[in-house]
């Protein structure tokens, strides 16, 4: 430790700290633009100038390492004078447009000249011009002579996001940040670069012009488009969410959101909101109220249990519904005498299936780890934020290895990639675990053969100390699950790594705990004789495994009760009844995230038209039907109920299945399905800003690996006819060098998606 002086006050602080990180510890401010303490050290601004005795000029205090028995003074004269001449300098060429200004209100620039600025400049020439750019549909950058040259946006696409979509041009007054020829921000982290951004340079696109940033009301909350959780201030006005911000929460988002979190709040606000209940009558759509609704709900309930027992009931909910949501809806469901609730939409296997699937540690720890393995993981899209500490983590020396079907670049060294054919994961994993046992010295689960890269990942578990081993989205999809948990528990065990599941949803931990899932999974469900069927918070085309059987299934059931957010024609379509029920930004409710952190929200808006909360829809339905328990006068009063005080001790990645490889399928050509990150759910699917982006773009194109390209002569944007089970479709082609051959990227979410079937299997694609 090393002791110094600021101000006539004694601070210790850690041998290779500089001045601004022993201010901060004494809680002195001192004026910056560049500095931010998750970014590298630029000191490129010079408004932390500060005095140093025995130093002959003031020194910028981000840059300034400490040194035993160092005197600052941040306030002296000389360092005043040194601020007030940095931002003289400043001001020369900002433009005086703060009027029209987004960033007014919150500009630090604007804040520090009222304290350090000076009446009128002494620089009469012209002012520099810099012309906009456009990068895409996030982030505006339509007034770049605002640019003060921080350089904060260029060290967050290098150091946090892994990918320098931003550099400076030029020197002197012509340098300018810009983005490479031609080239948009695509990183799924972008939105941060407005939040870094000390000036209204880049701002964000979708709230141009929206509203002053004095004008909106603030309230805390959390994000539930991903399972990691992210805590959010939702900023709003005149009853709607016009922006979405990071609250630092440094145990789990730090201070970054992910684009998906900060934009979705545009499908809120849309024309297609589902605003007073209905039901279809002679194959028209009435419109009706509350009371009425509910009651033709319980009346064709108790009849379908009458007639053709409960087992005939069913209910599908998404998992980013809340705790409390999905603690009254299986109560419901099972109080009618039915087990038939399920959250886990795409999931084919739940033989063995773990009790509470989670990420077996704090999201934190992930970025003290040394060794991470991930099976069958989209790691940057389905999880921006953990795939961003895991990038952090392995610039300190984390090794990250991996299985799947595709070297897409995760924007980090990977260490060793086994690449294969959905169908050949078991197989290759099997291999992984060969080598493992033969590391330890223990019997392998079976005789597998052990590729160079199984040897090689294996090596790198066997080596190192905080480890693990990761089960990804395309993993717990897989056809054979049950067989990747397996050698995925054999693999950590042996490894002395921790298992960890990546779920989806923000809430599929919290929807294990309160036993919405059920042991046969959404398939065994829909083979059912359905004769009526709940559905929360979802759109049976876009976010369960198999569309096509599942439009069958729920065309055979009598009465499909759609509770949403959305109208849309599929929801027209399949369901009797309609009704309008309040999104996360319009009602109470808590969320367990992958680590098991339980977190409560409450409403930052008024539901919209006769819109509901849904745990208070399912607590009145729950009386309707005359079931017991069900007088709640607020949601804590649900939770308390859902959630037992202890629940952590609940969460448990084991799974009961023994390792032993099977093969379900073998094909020229096997579908590799991602759901891609603005697919994830219907109020993302509904963000036009999102829907704009390089990823949804993406989305709608078949990923071919470059020997079929080759091979059926395409060039880019060629059309092929897909065909999957008898359904075909026809859409644009791409070449991906990443893909393994025999494999073709078909993501699922999409509109095309839902004219196909399942996530995996045989595809054949030939040339239109």
């Amino acid at each position: 430790m090393v002791e110094i002086e600021i101000d006539g006050k004694s601070v210790e602080v850690q041998q290779g700290s500089m001045v601004m990180d022993a201010a901060k510890k004494l809680g002195t401010h001192i004026p910056h633009f560049c500095y931010h303490k998750k970014l590298s050290i630029a000191a490129n601004c010079r408004m932390c100038l500060v005095e140093v005795e025995k130093a002959p000029k003031p020194l910028p205090a981000c840059a300034t390492p400490v040194t035993p028995g160092m005197k600052v003074h941040t306030h002296s004269e000389k360092a005043v004078q040194a601020q007030k001449s940095v931002m003289e300098f400043l001001l020369i060429n900002h433009p005086l447009d703060c009027p029209i200004c987004d960033q007014g209100g919150e500009c630090q620039l604007q804040d520090l000249a009222v304290g350090y600025g000076k009446t009128s400049s002494r620089y009469s020439e012209e002012k520099r011009v810099v012309f906009h750019k456009n990068v895409g549909p996030l982030i505006s950058m339509e007034e770049m002579s605002r640019c003060i040259h921080c350089t904060r946006c260029v060290r967050f696409g290098q150091e946090i996001a892994g990918v320098m979509e931003l550099g400076m041009l030029n020197r002197g007054e012509h340098s300018e940040i810009t983005s490479f020829v031609g080239k948009s921000v695509d990183s799924e982290l972008s939105g941060n670069m407005i939040d870094l951004c000390p000036v209204g340079a880049l701002t964000s696109k979708p709230f141009r012009y929206q509203a002053r940033t004095w004008e909106l009301g603030r309230r805390r909350s959390v994000s539930p488009h991903d399972s990691m959780g992210s805590n959010i201030i939702l900023q709003t006005k005149a009853n709607q969410v016009l922006r979405t911000v990071p609250l630092e929460n440094e145990a789990i988002n730090e201070c970054w959101i992910s684009d998906k979190d900060r934009y979705a709040y545009e499908g809120l606000n849309g024309s297609d909101r589902l605003q007073t209940p209905m039901v279809k009558q002679d194959n028209r759509w009435v419109k009706t109220d509350w009371e009425t609704a509910l009651d033709y709900i319980a009346r064709s309930l108790n009849s379908i249990k009458a007639d053709h027992g409960a087992d005939a009931i069913a209910a599908l909910a998404h998992p980013m519904a809340s705790v409390e949501e999905l603690h009254l809806l299986q109560k419901v469901v099972r109080g009618l005498g039915s087990n038939n609730i399920e959250t886990r939409l795409r999931q084919q296997d739940v033989s063995g299936a773990a009790k509470a699937p989670w990420l077996g540690m704090k999201v934190a720890d992930v970025s003290q780890l040394q060794r991470a393995f991930f099976i069958g993981s989209f790691l940057r899209k389905d999880q921006p934020l953990l795939a961003a500490r895991v990038r952090a983590a392995a610039k300190r020396g984390l090794k990250v290895t991996r299985l799947g079907a595709s070297a897409e670049d995760w924007l980090m060294p990977v260490a060793a990639s086994a690449l294969a054919t959905p169908s050949n994961w078991p197989a290759e994993l099997a291999g992984v675990a060969s080598a493992v046992a033969q590391a330890k010295g223990v019997a392998a689960p079976s005789n597998a053969n052990i590729s160079p890269n199984a040897k090689a990942i294996a090596d790198s578990l066997m080596s190192g100390e905080r480890k693990a081993v990761f089960l990804g989205s395309a993993a717990i999809a897989h056809p054979q699950f049950a067989q990747l948990h397996a050698y995925a528990q054999f693999i950590a065990e042996q490894s002395g790594a921790t298992l960890a599941f990546l779920p989806e949803g923000g809430n599929s931990v919290g929807a294990h705990l309160v036993k919405a899932v059920t042991e046969v999974g959404v398939q065994g469900i829909l083979a059912k004789e359905l004769k009526a069927v709940v559905l929360l918070g979802l759109e049976p085309s876009a976010d369960l495994l198999d569309p096509q059987a599942a439009k069958a299934a729920l065309a055979k059931a009598g009465t499909v009760i759609a509770m949403t957010a959305f109208d849309s024609a599929e929801l027209r379509e399949v369901a009797d009844v309609l009704l309008p029920i309040a999104p996360y930004t319009e009602t109470s409710g808590s969320y367990v995230n992958a680590e098991g952190t339980l977190q409560s929200v409450q409403a930052a808006v008024r539901p919209l038209g006769e819109a509901r909360p849904a745990w208070k829809v399912l607590r009145v339905l729950g009386n309707v039907l005359g079931l017991e328990n069900f007088y709640f006068n607020s949601s804590e009063e649900v939770l308390a109920e859902a959630l037992p005080a202890s629940f952590e001790s609940q969460l448990n990645n084991q799974t009961s299945t023994q390792p032993a490889v099977t093969s379900v399928f073998t094909a020229a050509i096997e579908r590799l399905a991602d759901v891609t990150i603005h697919s994830s759910d219907a109020i993302v699917r509904r963000a036009p800003a999102l829907q704009l982006t390089q990823d949804a773009k993406r989305a709608v194109k078949l990923g071919l690996p470059s020997s079929l390209f080759a091979q059926l002569g395409l060039k880019e944007g060629d059309a092929v006819k897909v065909s999957q089970l008898g359904a075909s479709v026809v859409m644009p082609a791409t070449e991906e060098k990443s893909l393994v051959d025999g494999v073709v990227r078909l993501s699922a979410g999409t509109a095309v998606s839902a004219q196909l079937g399942a996530m995996f299997g045989q595809l054949s694609v030939e040339r239109v």
